[in-house]
């Protein structure tokens, strides 16, 4: 019999559903799977007891007839997700100890649905990375490495445990969230599928902040249509995020019907950028003639203002960032640095309990929001950030999709970059989706010539996910990735 750990969400469930195996056996195969994979540094604290207890309340109900969605699924959670009585803490030193008497909305929606936890996934520092190299504990290893090469590879970030996690086959899917591409970086330096959906089409309720107008939680699975299966459970309304929208949740799985006929396909002259790797080029052009031969139309499109897209967002995201993160104090919970009075118990406790990238990114989100620089640096950001928006929308009126690369590299090697800005840049490709409020996807579609995964990303309308499944799902199809990393942990 496979490996149950090899298994698909689809093909578990449908295994499920069958009876060729329990819940209980599919969860103690990935608590095995995840007890031999801690080299990878995925988990922050793994919950066996917890997942046995759910798996069997699983088998229970898939016995009565009444299994839900995801009746049975083993699933890592972020640790920016809260978990009831369970350690959430956003990779962060400033929240020791903390453990929400509540569930973030998606993580009681995924509950709801009868998905199993097996413990919190890894992350850069309240969201703040792109290599997973801020977290308080250590950063996250990719299962990939070079050809004929051992070194260590960063997983992206944030979402690195997240994507690390699927790609080891270490839980079936995951949580992850995306302020400026945390979601699909990751997924396509792992070779995996990661969707961030439109803003406010999953609830941030109980998800921790780092940039309120910009963060959107969604999922990191191995294949399209996990992807779909999961976003179908996370995704809902709700009374306790005022950004949630009430729109309708289709059936995302329906939506892989295989046909992109007739379908305009934009490319944005804008995303060609100067000293992009040639396998990356390539690998564009390539999907661009995938989607032609399957009957879409390819169109050329201009988003003018991209190029201000990243230095805009590195003044919106810190300055949000510093305002979420004032409520760090060391008063109400999470780490206390005693000082001589208050003002030097807030001193203490900020200094010691957030990390070098945090600091930064505060320090310069309050300097953007202080007298005298807000005019200056915020609002005329916030100016350029409508500005893109306006692009997107009068793209719209020409194309129903957009394709572009996912990140401008393969993964690199823990402390390969130590340049902030040169860091930032990872995000060239993603940001705009976010600035914007867009939903995009990172599709997996070949490999470089390190023999490391590349992404192609798809951006689509706002709460239009549907194409953006149904056109992934084609390309996947194409692309025929099924490439794995060799198992070394």
């Amino acid at each position: 019999m496979t490996n149950l750990t090899d298994l698909t969400i689809a093909e578990a469930r449908a295994g499920l559903a069958a009876g060729d195996f329990s819940a209980s056996e599919l969860t103690e195969a990935y608590i095995e799977a995840v007890e031999a994979a801690r080299v990878l540094n995925a988990y922050v604290v793994e919950t066996p007891d917890i997942a046995r207890q759910m798996a069997k309340a699983s088998d229970e109900r898939i016995a009565a007839g009444t299994a839900g969605l995801l009746e049975g699924i083993p699933l890592g959670i972020k640790d920016l997700f809260a978990t009831k009585g369970v350690h959430t803490q956003a990779c962060s030193h400033i929240l020791d100890g903390f453990k929400p008497p509540y569930n973030a909305t998606v993580t009681q929606n995924l509950f709801d649905d009868g998905a199993v936890m097996l413990g919190k996934l890894n992350m850069d520092e309240f969201a703040m990375g792109s290599s997973n190299e801020t977290s308080y504990y250590g950063n996250v290893i990719n299962p990939w490495r070079r050809s004929n090469s051992n070194a260590a590879l960063v997983p992206g970030g944030s979402s690195g445990g997240s994507a690390s996690a699927v790609c080891a086959h270490i839980c079936a899917g995951a949580t992850a969230t995306d302020t400026g591409g945390s979601i699909r970086q990751p997924a396509a330096f792992t070779g995996t599928v990661g969707i961030k959906p439109t803003y406010g089409r999953v609830s941030r309720w109980g998800v921790v902040a780092f940039a309120s107008s910009l963060d959107q939680a969604g999922p990191i699975a191995r294949d399209v249509r996990d992807s779909a299966i999961l976003l179908q459970s996370m995704a809902s309304v709700d009374a306790k995020d005022t950004t949630s929208v009430d729109v309708p949740v289709p059936d995302y799985e329906a939506a892989l019907n295989g046909d992109v006929r007739g379908l305009r396909v934009g490319i944005p002259a804008e995303y060609q950028v100067d000293g992009m790797p040639q396998d990356i080029a390539r690998l564009w052009q390539q999907g661009a003639a995938w989607l032609k031969a399957r009957g879409a139309e390819i169109v050329e499109v201009s988003l003018p203002h991209t190029k201000y897209a990243l230095p805009a967002y590195y003044i919106v995201a810190p300055a949000e960032a510093s305002s979420n993160l004032a409520r760090y104090d060391g008063v109400r919970y999470g780490l206390r640095v005693d000082g001589n009075d208050i003002i030097d118990m807030y001193e203490n406790t900020r200094a010691a309990g957030f990390g070098k990238e945090v600091k930064r990114r505060i320090m310069i989100g309050t300097y953007v929001l202080s007298a005298g620089y807000y005019d200056a640096y915020y609002v005329k950001a916030q100016k350029i950030r409508s500005l893109i928006k306006r692009d997107f929308d009068e793209a719209w009126n020409k194309v129903d999709v957009m394709l572009t690369p996912a990140t401008p590299s393969p993964a690199f090697a823990p402390g390969e970059i130590t340049d902030p800005v040169q860091m930032y840049l990872n995000d060239i490709f993603t940001v705009t989706v976010n600035m914007a409020g867009l939903p995009g996807i990172a599709v997996p579609a070949g490999l470089s010539e390190e023999g490391l995964p590349l992404a192609l990303q798809l951006i689509g309308k706002p709460f239009d996910e549907e194409t953006l499944f149904r056109t992934a799902h084609v390309m996947e199809q194409d692309a025929g990735f099924t490439a794995r990393p060799d198992r070394w942990w």
